[in-house]
């Protein structure tokens, strides 16, 4: 059977999401995978050392294709961190979405157990350093020492936030997952507003929010 000529890194991810949605698994091994997409073995080798590896790099992706979405707007580059935020939020919710059946497939039966994922470990470290570069204003603790602690603070917590969305998008059964877009709005805007130290108002609206949402998933 001839082999397909050129292979590149996304044509075998697509590949391989294709397979496991067929047959709802894993390639059982990575020769099989390639001789059934007409590709030599060692081609995978050369982008990926294991499936597991390559499931990490397909979240990576999603958010690198976010980013080349997000630099291409000029409104963007203007932005404050908040509004900035907010835009990387929609943009990788509707590349999720996109691609939703292969994100559902992956996630859902542990989407209790997110934090701990290993399939998440590149997107943490992509969105760990996007969140560093983002110049969030915090309050000025004057201490070197402080200030890491407050850094890396803030960098888990926006981690966990990422995650919790991520949640409700799994579960969010509405048109166009319009729920889940309210849900970032309100969410990224009640965690400036803790960090800024200011009024209350939009967490208390965000709690309201989420406890109303909670009262009819029950």
């Amino acid at each position: 059977m001839a082999q397909k000529k050129s292979i590149t890194q996304e044509d075998i991810i697509g590949f391989y999401m294709d397979y496991v949605l067929i047959h709802n698994h894993k390639p059982h091994t990575v020769y099989a995978f390639a001789k059934d997409n007409k590709f030599e073995e060692q081609k995978f080798y050369e982008f990926f050392s294991s499936f597991e590896s390559l499931e990490q790099s397909i979240f990576k992706i999603f958010f690198d294709h976010t980013i080349i979405n997000l630099e291409k707007s000029k409104d963007y580059h203007s932005f404050d961190a908040r509004n900035k935020l907010l835009s990387f939020y929609y943009t990788f919710f509707e590349i999720l979405t996109a691609n939703r059946s292969y994100v559902v497939h992956v996630l859902e039966g542990n989407k209790n157990q997110l934090k701990s994922l290993k399939t998440l470990a590149h997107l943490k470290k992509r969105f760990a350093n996007y969140i560093e570069h983002l110049d969030i204003k915090t309050i000025d603790l004057k201490q070197e020492q402080l200030v890491k602690l407050q850094n890396r603070g803030l960098k888990e917590s926006a981690w966990l936030q990422l995650l919790v969305t991520m949640k409700f998008w799994l579960d969010d059964t509405s048109s166009s997952f319009e729920k889940t877009d309210l849900f970032i709005e309100k969410s990224v805007r009640a965690s400036f507003d803790l960090i800024d130290t200011t009024p209350l108002k939009s967490i208390i609206d965000f709690g309201k929010f989420l406890y109303k949402e909670k009262m009819h998933m029950n």
